[in-house]
C-alpha cells in the first residue's frame, strides 16, 4: 500500500516524534511513504521509513527535486505550488493526517475528493477523518481500509 502522510513543514518535537514513529510503522509494515518531499512531517516520516527500509517518495512543490529531503527515494519535481497538494493526497491509497496548517487542510480535502480514507492524528477536525490515537492505529486503519 501506498500511504500519503500530510503535516507540517515546520513542527515541535513532539510531532517529530509522531511522524518518525508513522513512518517506521508503514516501512515495518512494507509500505510506501508518499509525501510532500521537504522538511517538518515530511522529512521526519521519512527518515522513520527509511530506518525500517521502507521506500518513500516526495513530490515537491518546485522545478528542482534535489530540494527534496535526504530521506526520499523517489523525488517527483512538480513545479507546481501548492498544488501539488493535490498529487500528493492522489498517489496514496489512504491519507494519513498529522498537525498542519492550510497546506495540510487542503491535501485532507483532496484525500476525501479522491475517496481516500482519511485518517488523522490531532490534525484538523474535518467529517470524513478517523480520528485515531497513535501512529500503530492510524496504520491499522489504512490497512483495514484498503482491503
Amino acid at each position: 500500500m501506498r500511504a500519503s502522510v500530510i503535516g507540517g513543514g515546520t513542527i515541535t518535537d513532539e510531532e517529530t516524534r509522531v511522524a518518525e514513529a508513522i513512518g517506521r510503522e508503514l516501512g515495518r509494515r512494507g509500505h510506501t511513504v508518499v509525501c510532500g518531499g521537504l522538511g517538518g512531517t515530511m522529512e521526519a516520516v521519512c527518515r522513520g521509513a527509511n530506518a525500517e527500509g521502507g521506500e518513500t517518495i516526495g513530490i515537491v512543490p518546485g522545478e528542482d527535486r534535489s530540494a527534496a529531503n535526504e530521506f526520499v527515494d523517489t523525488a517527483i519535481a512538480t513545479g507546481m505550488g501548492h498544488a501539488r497538494n493535490a498529487l500528493v493526497a492522489l498517489n496514496g491509497d489512504g491519507v494519513i493526517a498529522l498537525s498542519g496548517g492550510p497546506g495540510t487542510l487542503s491535501e485532507i480535502g483532496f484525500g476525501l475528493v479522491y475517496d481516500r480514507p482519511v485518517v488523522g492524528i490531532d490534525t484538523h477536525d474535518v467529517p470524513g477523518v478517523e480520528s485515531v490515537e497513535t501512529p500503530a492505529a492510524a496504520v491499522d486503519a489504512l490497512e483495514a481500509a484498503d482491503r
